[in-house]
């Protein structure tokens, strides 16, 4: 059997400002991440190949091997930004293909060792290394390739069902008076979760799985399908209605619809997300509330890197990247983009795009120093236990620099 390899490829850069400070497969989707996915599908864990300057990070964050260039074993390359649905198998010395983006390729050892992250995210370089194998075709409805990060809030609640409506449903938590389980075969709540007074969870629509040390504040409603992670907090007379996941040590609340929170990130007041996509370590201000509507009902356009795209999608949110912080009743125009560590305090509508490193007030747009950015967020991740790692705190300084020249070439 060939090892299995999760790469990144040049797409990185159109699923930004998610991807600043994570690889492209470590995004959300459903309960999992696209790697976890990919994984489930292999039966064993992958070693992967990201950007140099992620190396670190993600090899201590998830104590996995990045894959060394001189492997003695064939390889099944997968791209990492798959979101897969069924195995892949591939003929060795044969590769897959959409258009110019290599989606997998089974390659002999000696092949293996020559593609290097270098090769691997640059098109060109990958087609010239790879473009000669026999093309073997990958069956339409085994997966998705990610190009833009609207594409992950539009396969959520297709991810929601598939994945957790094929697990084991228990209620072993506890469940507090008066709270109403409809369809109860569909909602699994774990041994340490909490499920307090006058909640509804509501699976008539589809699974809900609350994770373990999870809280359901009183008077809160949950619809289905829809994930809750490990150790987060959904606040009272909260509305996560369907299509939502909400990842590890988050604190929500207020009306959430059709949205991803990655993880460890606070909108714990009152105020509308709906069909947004929101980063680790974002804080939005009581009242922050974003349309994911057009007045017209017509497509909406979302700046990727400051260049507009055509979504082609009618109900489209935010996409807000990670260390990001809203002020009180800030409110998001449909299809916003908000950078990494950006700081939005206008009382009028911001712009729908805002850059990494922002800092809009009403008296003044400036860039954040990168320094102080920094000092900030060593103290959020404090609060949560966590402390920065040099590496990290190396990316975040990197990822200063390096956005400015992305963002601007859109």
């Amino acid at each position: 059997m060939p090892e299995p390899v999760v790469f990144e490829d040049a797409g990185w850069k159109d699923l930004l400002p998610l991807t600043y400070g994570r690889a492209v497969f470590e995004l959300r989707c459903g309960p999992a991440t696209l790697l976890e996915k990919i994984e489930a599908r292999c039966g064993v864990r992958a070693a992967v190949i990201v950007r140099p300057a992620l190396g670190d990070v993600v090899s201590a964050r998830s104590a996995r091997a990045l894959s060394p260039p001189d492997s003695r074993q064939a390889r099944l390359l997968i791209n990492g930004r798959l979101l897969l649905r069924a195995p892949i198998h591939l003929p060795p010395g044969s590769a897959a293909w959409r258009n110019e983006t290599l989606l997998a390729a089974h390659v002999a050892p000696e092949m293996a060792a020559t593609l290097t992250a270098d090769v691997l995210l640059n098109h060109g370089r990958c087609q010239a290394a790879l473009g000669a194998l026999p093309q073997h075709a990958l069956p339409a409805d085994a997966y998705r390739l990610i190009d833009h990060p609207w594409q992950l809030v539009l396969e959520n609640a297709a991810e929601l069902r598939d994945e957790l409506g094929g697990r084991a449903m228990q209620r072993a938590g506890r469940i507090g008076p008066g709270a109403q389980l409809v369809n109860p075969s569909a909602i699994h709540v774990a041994r340490t979760a909490t499920i307090k007074a006058n909640v509804v969870l509501d699976a008539e629509g589809g699974p809900i799985w609350i994770d373990e040390g999870a809280t359901i504040s009183p008077n809160s409603t949950v619809q289905g399908p829809a994930y809750v992670g490990p150790n987060s907090l959904v606040q009272p007379n909260s509305i996560l209605r369907e299509a939502t996941t909400i990842g590890p040590w988050c604190k929500v609340g207020g009306e959430i619809e059709g949205t991803i929170f990655q993880g460890y990130a606070n909108k714990q007041h009152h105020g509308f997300l709906g069909h947004a996509f929101v980063g680790e370590w974002v804080n939005l201000g009581a009242g922050t509330v974003n349309s994911d509507l057009k007045n017209t009902y017509g497509p909406v356009r979302v700046a990727i890197n400051g260049r507009p795209i055509d979504t082609g999608q009618t109900f489209v949110g935010s996409f807000i990247g990670d260390y990001a912080k809203t002020g009180i009743n800030v409110a998001l125009p449909t299809g916003a983009v908000i950078g990494f560590a950006a700081n939005v305090f206008l009382s009028r509508h911001p712009p729908k795009f805002v850059p990494s490193f922002a800092w809009l007030t009403d008296d003044e747009s400036a860039r954040y120093d990168p320094a102080r950015a920094l000092d900030v967020a060593r103290k959020v991740m404090a609060r949560r236990k966590i402390t920065m790692s040099p590496a990290e705190e190396r990316l975040f300084l990197s990822i200063a620099t390096l956005a400015p020249t992305i963002e601007s070439s859109g």
